[in-house]
């Protein structure tokens, strides 16, 4: 999700429904994103560096040598995918009408470019779309990153529309038979917010105990580190400094 800080979305009436995952699931009240704007935030949370990115560039602008959590699943021999609302071709680098390269970190790394095409897809719609039919079908991958569109993740539009869209895919996945088996977490998390990038993270899953409010200090590398430790595998950059968010919330 995108731009919104902690205080503008937890305990505020214009998300209902996130406020009410939140109190059923858990909540953690101390959660800082790395930078500003974008992009430098979605490299962070993937590649467990800004890589020096200040800005929102495109691919092109900066192509990222460099190993992330997509290419750590591949070398385990799991499967990623990323799925991105509106994109409109597989792995698409550009920016087009609804859809944002740089909410998308998968194409900025230059050794998934084979992979890319396969595995960096058009999500369609929350409730039938690819990822509503993985959902569906148990072929969700071992890691899934899930890019709301530039109005539906916060961006361009209000907070009740985010949240309103969320309450409409988080339904899906929650009474999904992938959910229900008992094994799938769910992370719920802003890219940056505003000042002190003070920004929400909900975690839903079997084992978060209803009303967990984690209070310890996470980042976005907090966030690459709980993924690698679920996954079983190693810490990549920062991630390594970074305490993993897996016992905070039973998972």
């Amino acid at each position: 999700m995108e731009n919104e800080s902690y205080t503008s979305v937890i305990g505020s009436s214009h998300a209902p429904y996130l406020n009410s995952l939140a109190v059923q699931c858990g909540v953690a009240v101390n959660y800082q994103a790395i930078s500003h704007p974008s992009l430098p935030n979605y490299v962070a949370a993937t590649g467990g560096s800004t890589f020096g990115i200040t800005d929102d560039g495109d691919p092109s602008a900066h192509p990222i040598n460099a190993p992330s959590i997509f290419s750590q699943v591949d070398a385990a021999g799991l499967i990623w995918r990323a799925y991105n609302e509106s994109m409109p071709t597989s792995c698409a680098t550009q920016g087009s009408g609804l859809y944002a390269p740089r909410h998308n970190p998968a194409v900025y790394y230059v050794p998934l470019r084979p992979a890319c095409q396969r595995s960096d897809v058009r999500m369609g719609a929350p409730v039938t779309g690819t990822l509503a039919k993985d959902l569906q079908a148990g072929t969700l991958p071992n890691f899934a990153f899930v890019t709301p569109n530039v109005c539906d993740d916060g961006h361009d539009c209000s907070v009740r529309v985010s949240d309103a869209w969320l309450s409409t895919f988080l339904t899906g996945v929650f009474s999904s038979p992938t959910y229900r088996a008992g094994q799938t977490a769910v992370f719920v998390v802003w890219d940056e917010g505003v000042g002190d990038n003070h920004v929400p993270l909900v975690v839903a899953a079997p084992t978060v105990r209803t009303g967990t409010k984690a209070k310890a200090s996470f980042t976005h590398y907090s966030l690459l580190r709980t993924t690698e430790d679920l996954l079983g595998l190693p810490p990549l950059g920062q991630s390594k400094n970074a305490s993993s968010m897996a016992s905070a919330f039973g998972l």
